[in-house]
């Protein structure tokens, strides 16, 4: 077979080509690592920020996010951007642990947006100073259960629901079933003790009790202005408030760049909260189990 030289050139070209473009995917790779590392490790001294919307679960990956800004020597204070209507009462007690353990090491700011209502109140009052807006919502202290009765519904279809268990009080009350006024007395004894729970935290952080705290911890909401009277928050104001709050009562430089520190979700996670998560939320959890007792503003 004759030697082809122009064949053998264009040979060597496209491996050259193809050599620079796998030093430029190399180099890619290599510069997004270390992009990645200096946000994980905080990079200069700055103020963070995180985010907590939606409704309110017991998410692993926001109280790393929280929590590992208490161990950031760059990281000088944390700014909390609320804007919920309140979750499950055991997420509202991870997330307000987890503030705690960064205001035990550095400054913590709340700012409630839209909304901060219910278990997103008990998380604003971690922090050491708690902003909102003249027209916020928020207050709600309360807790919830809510479950739909569909017995009748069920009958009049011709649909019986049976059930083998082991004793009466088992997986009670139950939808499919007429109200158990002793399932709904073991009710009564969570909700209290959980709102009793909720009502002491109101108070240790708003130094409030008695009369006045029975009259704001009555489940109702509150505008931003009605919640600075009341003394549930502290005062009117944003991010700017914040900073400033943050250099004139901590010693913060005014300069001090605020950067997000909120946790990353890759591919996957997106399509699984989107998809299963947020149907099993809303229809299922909501709806159908005991997805435990909740502390949110039924809008």
């Amino acid at each position: 077979m004759a030697f082809d030289a122009d064949a053998a050139l264009e040979r060597r070209r496209l491996r050259r080509s193809r050599g620079r473009w796998r030093l430029l995917a190399v180099a890619a790779v290599g510069l997004a690592l270390v992009a990645g590392s200096a946000r994980l490790v905080g990079g200069s001294d700055h103020i963070a920020r995180i985010k907590v919307e939606g409704l309110i679960t017991d998410d692993a990956k926001l109280v790393k996010a929280i929590t590992d800004v208490a161990d950031d020597p760059t990281a000088k204070a944390l700014i909390l951007q609320i804007d919920s209507g309140g979750g499950t009462t055991v997420g509202g007690e991870v997330l307000f642990n987890a503030v705690r353990t960064v205001a035990a090491e550095k400054p913590v700011v709340s700012l409630i947006g839209g909304t901060g209502a219910s278990a997103a109140y008990l998380i604003a009052i971690a922090g050491d100073h708690v902003l909102v807006r003249e027209t916020s919502i928020t207050g709600s202290i309360g807790v919830l259960f809510q479950q739909p009765d569909v017995h009748e519904l069920l009958a009049g279809l011709g649909i019986e629901m049976r059930e083998v268990k082991s004793s009466p009080l088992k997986a009670a009350p139950s939808p499919f079933q007429p109200w158990d006024p002793a399932a709904e007395a073991v009710l009564r004894g969570l909700i209290d003790d959980t709102y009793g729970w909720f009502r002491a935290k109101v108070a240790d952080r708003r130094k409030l009790d008695g009369a006045r705290l029975d009259q704001l911890a009555n489940g109702q909401i509150f505008t931003g202005r009605q919640a600075v009277a009341n003394g549930l928050v502290d005062a009117i104001g944003g991010e700017d408030e914040a900073k400033a709050w943050l250099e004139a009562e901590r010693d913060l430089p005014a300069d001090l760049p605020v950067r997000s520190a909120d946790p990353k979700q890759d591919t996957v996670d997106w399509l699984s909260a989107v998809g299963a998560a947020s149907i099993q939320k809303a229809v299922l959890d909501e709806w159908l189990t005991l997805d435990g007792l909740r502390s949110v503003w039924q809008r």
